[in-house]
């Protein structure tokens, strides 16, 4: 089926009728993987977006760029060193044009990376009934499974699971983890300190490249401080095969509301972003990390660095296995403009915000691309 063609009320019947397991909407609540599992071989009603929300990738859709996007590149061993000085001007260009870059030689190990990945697709192989008694929709739980972006407010549901999990401070959070896979909280655990550790070692390097120097001995304003003892929530992603891919998404485009994401991903490519009014696909590299800019660094640089429109594609021959670890300050912090990139001529461009202000917005709104960030602009405020 052509991802050009309106779905007609007749034909989404047909669909409904041909497979068997459209039947109920609670079915969807339990997760697309368990779908795939019980053998669908076609999408449902439920997961068939409009057309002008699909990806295009079939058609020949002006703002779809036809090959891959090669994302800057940032060496992290360069940062100390001699060469401290570019690195820094890369990063500021990465933050500012891209809103993502790629992160080789960080300093964790392969090995971490690929027991993460690993316990991860296992926890997905668990049966249903192990995976269900985590789903809720708290989003305050320290652990969350479940599907779409959103199950309790996506009208067309997205082909995703995930499980998420709150990381810091650890031993808080550790004891909910789930305890199947045997090992998964020994290696989630391990990968999750050395995400963390990695983030900081990255805000440090951003703070300097937007020429702030964090130097108050109180404490006071310092935003590097505050992230050391901030928030991290992980997401591992699953993407399974989808019998027609061009009618759906894993994920619909959004930004992240945290400062910064480290994607660590498999080798099927899916990952999107916009750049210059087009999507690309970005290419994985072996043992990189993917990073990008979130709303609350938009916020805090004053808007001088940019969060960016991102989404997921499905394909119907290979699963797809993702893990995020998303960071941000206290979940009971305020975030705002630095006072230092503030000015006659940069004016404070965003209100201050708090996570609270975010739950709110996200539990009655149904969330769509940049539109919470874009609600806490000023303008946006003035004209409401």
């Amino acid at each position: 089926m052509s991802p050009g063609i309106v779905v007609t009320f007749s034909e989404q019947m047909k669909l409904k009728g041909e497979d068997d397991i459209d039947r109920s909407e609670n079915q969807y609540q339990k997760g697309v993987k368990l779908l795939v599992d019980n053998g669908i071989h076609s999408v449902p009603k439920k997961y068939i977006l409009p057309p002008s929300e699909r990806s295009g990738m079939n058609m020949e859709d002006a703002n779809v760029a036809k090959q891959n996007l090669e994302l800057p590149i940032i060496d992290f061993s360069d940062l100390i060193g001699p060469n401290r000085h570019q690195v820094l001007q890369a990063l500021a260009n990465a933050c500012q044009r891209y809103g993502f870059f790629q992160v080789v030689n960080h300093g964790i190990s392969e090995d971490v990376m690929n027991s993460m990945m690993d316990v991860s697709g296992r926890f997905f192989d668990l049966p249903f009934e192990e995976r269900g008694k985590y789903m809720t929709a708290d989003m305050r739980a320290a652990v969350r499974y479940g599907t779409s972006f959103s199950q309790t407010k996506d009208r067309v549901f997205c082909w995703r699971d995930f499980l998420k999990l709150l990381c810091h401070p650890l031993p808080d959070f550790l004891p909910h983890w789930p305890d199947s896979p045997v090992d998964f909280r020994k290696v989630v655990a391990t990968y999750a300190e050395e995400t963390k550790d990695l983030f900081l070692r990255l805000m440090e390097a951003i703070v300097e490249s937007l020429g702030i120097v964090e130097n108050n001995k109180e404490g006071k304003d310092n935003i590097l401080q505050e992230l050391e003892n901030g928030s991290q929530l992980m997401a591992a992603n699953f993407y399974p095969p989808c019998p027609q891919p061009d009618l759906t998404l894993g994920m619909p485009p959004h930004s992240d509301y945290g400062f910064l994401t480290l994607l660590l991903q498999d080798e099927v490519e899916g990952l999107q972003i916009q750049f210059q009014g087009k999507w690309f696909t970005v290419h994985p590299i072996n043992n990189a990390f993917i990073v990008n800019v979130g709303d609350h660094l938009e916020i805090f640089s004053n808007g001088k660095y940019k969060s960016v429109l991102h989404r997921v594609l499905v394909n119907s021959s290979k699963p797809r296995r993702s893990v995020a670890s998303l960071h941000s300050v206290c979940f009971n912090s305020t975030v705002r403009p630095s006072p230092k990139l503030i000015d006659e001529a940069n004016p404070k461009r965003y209100v201050d915000t708090d996570f609270e202000t975010f739950l709110a917005y996200v539990s009655t709104t149904e969330t769509k691309r940049k539109s919470f960030l874009e609600s806490r602009k000023f303008t946006s405020i003035l004209h409401r």
